[in-house]
């Protein structure tokens, strides 16, 4: 089999990581496409996948980013038609959809981000098969199939990951103190656009609080205040995953760092006007994650919670235990990704 794959943020390089392993392991060959997006580029290397550099950005405002998606779309399917994949994969990517339809190759995508409107117009009418969490928010057609499992599970289902304190005190990282980790993000992705989070002045702020109860890690996208450049993580892009799991809290404006710790059954408050299923279900059926998507004051919510939190006896235990529950209840979703990948090989782009 030959597959072609799209990355075009650090997630993407995180959850296909492993399907790429296991095409390769079996003798298949994978064409990796990326466009420079965060440290996605740096975690390819890492992960050893060798990939093609499409686009040295994903665009800054909305010009930018449909001039890109035009150059994108051909540049996809001029890649498409000279590789000749059997099969593209990866997340909802619109010009993966455009170079499958013009290819007539099958194109499968798993996505869980409802507010990628744009995206999702596009691949509901062109992509083979879009794979959603049970608890996606959006109907998305005949092409949709809705299975109890979270993105986060493709690389860190204990299947594929195991949390690891020494490959953090290799690199002088002290993951036996207490500590919180912190996660701000740019506001520039598609679906940010006349959205904000906190100001620079907010940012020091929440921070100052919250090292009260332990010391205090910042990983952000873009430029922080000065006043917080001691606060960053500085672990390599890999190894975050152990940084979350051993963590005592999370606090995310971005959805994926917050649920990335609920399955590694570390607490988390998700602070952002964007509401997702999965992040919904993680509050309501398994109480690891904390949402505040509302309201001006949802920043001083979500602070007064940390400390509640923070202030909890046996916090990390609690964690562990909801955790089991959320393993026990979700599918591994490599193996059944890979099965629909050789089902629609076989079958083609009719499904």
């Amino acid at each position: 089999m030959k597959a072609m794959l799209s990355i075009d943020h650090p997630a993407w390089a995180h959850q296909f990581r492993n399907i790429v392993k296991m095409l390769n392991e079996r003798g298949d060959d994978v064409l990796t496409l990326c466009v420079d997006k965060d440290g996605d580029k740096e975690l390819l290397e890492k992960f050893g996948i060798p990939y093609v550099l499409s686009a040295r950005s994903t665009g800054k405002n909305v010009f930018e980013k449909g001039l890109l998606f035009i150059g994108l779309c051909i540049e996809h399917t001029y890649r498409a038609l000279k590789y000749q994949p059997d099969i593209l994969i990866g997340r909802a990517s619109p010009m993966m959809a455009v170079a499958s339809f013009i290819s007539r190759k099958p194109h499968i995508i798993y996505e869980d981000t409802e507010v990628s409107k744009f995206s999702l117009r596009i691949c509901k009418k062109l992509t083979t098969k879009i794979i959603t969490p049970r608890t996606f928010l959006t109907d998305l057609g005949k092409c949709q199939e809705r299975l109890d499992t979270y993105k986060e599970l493709f690389y860190l289902h204990p299947s594929v990951f195991t949390p690891d304190k020494q490959k953090l005190r290799d690199v002088g990282f002290n993951p036996d103190e207490d500590y919180i980790l912190v996660r701000f993000v740019a506001w520039n992705a598609s679906h940010d656009i006349g959205r904000k989070g906190l100001d620079d002045a907010g940012k020091i702020a929440l921070v100052k609080k919250l090292e009260k109860y332990g010391r205090v890690y910042v990983s952000a996208e873009g430029n922080v205040p000065e006043e917080l450049k001691p606060y960053l993580l500085k672990t390599p892009y890999e190894l975050v995953h152990h940084v979350l799991a051993f963590a005592k809290l999370v606090y995310s404006e971005g959805a994926t760092m917050a649920s990335e710790a609920v399955v590694l059954g570390t607490h988390a408050l998700y602070v952002n006007t964007i509401v997702s299923g999965s992040t919904r279900e993680q509050a309501e059926r398994f109480q690891l994650l904390y949402n505040f998507n509302e309201g001006e004051d949802r920043y001083q919510k979500a602070d007064a919670k940390a400390i509640e939190l923070l202030e909890t006896p046996n916090l990390v235990e609690l964690g562990r235990e909801k955790q089991k529950k959320l393993l026990e209840e979700k599918v591994d979703i490599n193996h059944y990704y890979l099965s629909e990948m050789d089902r629609l090989v076989k079958t083609g782009r009719k499904g």
